[in-house]
């Protein structure tokens, strides 16, 4: 399989380690990743919530140039990227006389056909078929995942159409077949803050920490992401947190693909954990998963 790999902002520069975590595990299922020529920043957030047209035209760039690529469609790794592709898409396809802006704005017309999906439904959909068992170089026995999808791989659910909104089932799935155990709890969908973390870091430091206090509480080892806005919030800003609301938290926040990594036999350093503020090496080896 083949696909159009988009890796955004974030993969270049603050979550590099998801990055290459995805680049393995992406190679151990067969998967090949061609990176999309000229790909520009898909306007996340800010650009949609500053002019509508800019908001789609940014993703439309990057789709259009991946159409010419000839693959199974485009692969993305940020969820942030992935719902403003997504959405891209939808506003295309939704309206003509928009679709002729979006022309304009491009200089090319895109007819917003190329299908865009998450690394999360490749790995799971790998994770279904036969051989995927083989692949298990180190079953995760022992460890207690909280599977968290946050907003934007399922909502808005007319433009994602990722998995249930309320109570999605798919990394819970992933988890399962690398022989950890997710774990059942109420935030799995909640909002992490987001970029509120830039404007008003008091709003992101309490729905992040209800977040990780949900976590733990509800008997997590570690929380497991597809984002890296969210990765961020809950690992990069822990300690704020934790002074913020005056309480202990220590919950180590992996990318999936990380995960997958190591269940795959990937070594901690070729999979970068070791780059997080919350090192999940030392609970790691507490459960029996020599890394």
């Amino acid at each position: 399989m083949r696909y159009a790999f988009y890796p955004g902002c974030s993969l270049e520069s603050s979550a590099k380690e998801y990055r290459a975590s995805t680049v393995l595990v992406a190679r151990s299922l067969g998967i090949e990743l061609e990176e999309i020529p000229g790909w520009i920043c898909c306007g996340s957030t800010p650009g949609h919530m500053s002019d509508k047209l800019v908001g789609i035209a940014l993703p439309a760039h990057t789709l259009a140039a991946a159409a010419k690529m000839g693959t199974e469609g485009v692969l993305v790794s940020c969820a942030s990227c992935y719902s403003r592709l997504r959405a891209a898409n939808h506003a295309v396809r939704a309206s003509e006389a928009f679709a002729n802006q979006v022309a304009l704005a491009l200089g090319e017309r895109y007819a917003g056909d190329v299908p865009v999906y998450h690394m999360l439904e490749i790995v799971a959909k790998a994770a279904a078929a036969p051989g995927f068992e083989e692949k298990i170089k180190r079953r995760l026995k022992g460890l207690k995942v909280a599977s968290y999808y946050g907003c934007l791989l399922v909502r808005p659910p007319d433009i994602t159409g990722f998995d249930d909104q309320e109570d999605p089932q798919t990394l819970d799935r992933v988890v399962a077949a690398l022989g950890a155990e997710p774990i059942a709890w109420r935030h799995k969908v909640e909002c992490c803050g987001a970029a509120l973390a830039f404007t008003h870091a008091d709003v992101a430091l309490k729905l992040s920490g209800e977040i990780l206090e949900d976590a733990k509480s509800s008997g997590a080892d570690a929380v497991v992401v597809a984002c890296p806005l969210c990765q961020s919030n809950l690992d990069l800003r822990q300690r704020n947190i934790e002074r913020f609301l005056g309480i202990d938290l220590e919950v180590p926040v992996i990318y999936f693909t990380q995960l997958v990594g190591l269940a795959f036999g990937y070594s901690a350093g070729q999979l970068g954990l070791g780059k997080h503020m919350v090192n999940p090496v030392p609970l790691l080896k507490r459960r029996g998963i020599h890394v």
